[in-house]
């Protein structure tokens, strides 16, 4: 059977596209080259009929090379490297695929949430140390998860996988999210909060799992720390600049306002040069067993990989060959 469309795939993803194929059989799939390196690196993408992405930034140079272009689907959730204006000159819309990893990023939130709660990193930090003391070593702050409250930022697909997953560990839960009609908390299981600054305020840890849009770019900054609890932890396993800075994170850490932060997501990846993560990575006393950081993998699995594939490609057949049009960004 000939091929009836083309598609591209920008970046990341190695060949063989077995996976897109299988879900998208009657495509070609196609992986390009950057297409200022050379005139057939540019034919290719003037030819795609539809492209998948992962990091490539699609510009309106970009959108401007994309001839025949009809669709545009991210591999992943987030889209801020979309020029979404310039796409919607050309009538190309952008879909996402939003579900692939919902149970892998609600797990490894759990594990955090746990983990910090628990002490675990500080217990292993600390225990390293010990020579004639073992079991007397104990952190007097500590509290059985029954008198401590989990604030959710962003009750949506995974903030709601983390509320159910919680719920059996007796932890209280609250979750602020103004985009959820009235009813949702009844439906999952945990209590509205109607301001941010009341489930900071009341929060032993925060979890956020909300995207990055403008409203919360940069939202975890100076201000937002001065508001949690003394003494509570951070989780952030949604997006890296949803936190203003390192600045902030470093300050509410050595102040004592934040006894702890686990993170899977940093404003750059990898990390710049920045005494915190210095720290971090000399495992020095005053930081030491207080910040977990992992490389934004909270995400994988194989199955998730596989699924996030296959997902991408049913959605760039979707809409070539029947019109319909899953998880569409409009702004």
């Amino acid at each position: 059977m000939k091929n009836k469309y083309t598609i591209g795939i920008t970046d990341y993803i190695s060949p063989p596209a077995d996976i897109e194929q299988k879900a998208f059989p009657e495509a070609a799939f196609v992986f390009l080259d950057d297409w200022r390196a050379s005139q057939d690196s540019r034919r290719c993408w003037a030819a795609a009929d539809g492209l998948l992405v992962w990091h490539w930034p699609v510009d309106r140079q970009t959108v401007e090379v994309m001839e025949k272009c009809k669709i545009v689907v991210r591999y992943g959730t987030g889209y801020d490297l979309v020029d979404l204006g310039a796409l919607a000159e050309k009538k190309i819309p952008l879909c996402n695929t939003p579900d692939y990893g919902t149970e892998e990023v609600a797990d490894a939130a759990c594990g955090m949430i746990l983990s910090l709660n628990r002490k675990l990193f500080e217990y292993d930090a600390a225990c390293r140390g010990f020579t004639d003391s073992w079991q007397e070593n104990t952190f007097e702050d500590q509290l059985r998860t029954s008198h401590r409250t989990v604030g959710i930022i962003g009750v949506g697909r995974i903030g709601t996988a983390v509320v159910n997953r919680l719920k059996p560990f007796g932890f209280a839960i609250i979750g602020y999210d103004p985009y959820k009609p009235s009813g949702h908390e009844k439906a999952v299981g945990y209590e509205r909060i109607d301001s941010l600054e009341e489930l900071l305020s009341r929060s032993d840890i925060v979890s956020v799992h909300c995207p990055l849009t403008g409203e919360t770019r940069g939202m975890i900054d100076d201000g937002f720390f001065k508001q949690m609890k003394p003494g509570s932890s951070l989780v952030n396993t949604a997006r890296g600049r949803i936190l203003a800075g390192l600045d902030c994170l470093e300050q509410a850490l050595k102040s004592g306002r934040l006894a702890s932060a686990a993170t899977d997501v940093l404003p750059d990846e990898p990390p710049k040069p920045h005494p915190l993560m210095e720290a971090w990575r000399k495992n020095e006393k005053w930081l030491r067993g207080r910040l977990l950081v992992t490389p934004h993998t909270a995400w994988y699995s194989r199955q998730a990989w596989c699924e996030m594939r296959r997902k991408a490609a049913e959605t760039a057949r979707m809409y070539l060959l029947d019109g319909r049009l899953r998880n569409r960004i409009t702004g």
